[in-house]
């Protein structure tokens, strides 16, 4: 769209799909506390169907001129609201669920969340918007406390392998070391999409307190939250709003 006029202001949209596997039991294998499930094969492989048929979707989507957003599907009513809602500056976030021959897919021993989450950048470019995804060395300014450090391993143009601590309190405290394959792609002017998965998921145990304070990697099993899969998927996109 190239007309402009004072009542429209150029926006970057903002996409976000993220997948996640998580075991049945969130419990830990601390003090003597019961050992947790390990992660079947079983899980495992219904997680990866499960990702695969996403992104097949994802690419037909990706491919598509209409309705990218989720909220271009809504009804007039329900669209105009959701719009008015990202101007103000509201995340609009949705449960997804991927089915296989329109049945649900079963997956034994986890659980799958799916969601997907939608917001707007008054008055961002494009490449200003990759820019700061793309700098991962600095994610941990840029999204902190929650990203504790972070630092980019290797690239090779597009393609990217990073390393990212995350820290979550709610009741206790949990940190993990993740590290990930992230992979970009500039599908038009004015719009781009990127993939990321986490190869590896670590919890890291701090023991002492103060100086003495030291951190060691908690055995993968023993994960703190069950959580030992993620993939994640942005679409930047630049539209003109009234």
């Amino acid at each position: 769209m190239k007309a402009r006029d004072n009542r429209r202001s150029k926006t970057v949209c903002l996409w976000i799909v993220l997948l996640a596997l998580e075991t049945a039991s969130g419990g830990t294998a601390r003090s003597g506390a019961p050992e947790p499930p390990k992660l079947e094969n079983v899980t495992k492989q219904a997680f990866e169907r499960y990702v695969a048929l996403t992104q097949a979707r994802n690419d037909v989507e990706q491919k598509g001129h209409s309705n990218l957003l989720w909220v271009d599907g809504l009804s007039e009513g329900s669209r105009a609201e959701a719009y008015a809602a990202l101007k103000s500056g509201e995340v609009k976030m949705q449960k997804l669920e991927t089915l296989d021959n329109r049945k649900s897919i079963p997956c034994p021993g986890g659980m799958i969340h799916h969601w997907t989450g939608l917001v707007f950048i008054p008055g961002a470019k494009l490449d200003e918007v990759l820019s700061v995804l793309e700098d991962y060395d600095k994610h941990s300014v840029y999204f902190a406390p929650d990203v504790e450090r972070s630092k980019i391993e290797s690239r090779s143009g597009d393609h990217f392998q990073v390393f990212l601590r995350f820290r979550r309190h709610k009741v206790i405290t949990v940190v993990l070391n993740t590290e990930h394959v992230v992979d970009y792609f500039q599908d038009a002017p004015g719009k781009a999409h990127s993939r990321s998965s986490a190869v590896h998921i670590a919890e890291v145990e701090t023991q002492g307190k103060g100086m003495n304070a030291k951190k060691r990697r908690v055995p993968t099993a023993d994960i703190c939250g069950g959580c030992r899969r993620a993939t994640a998927a942005f679409t930047c996109k630049a539209r003109w709003l009234r």
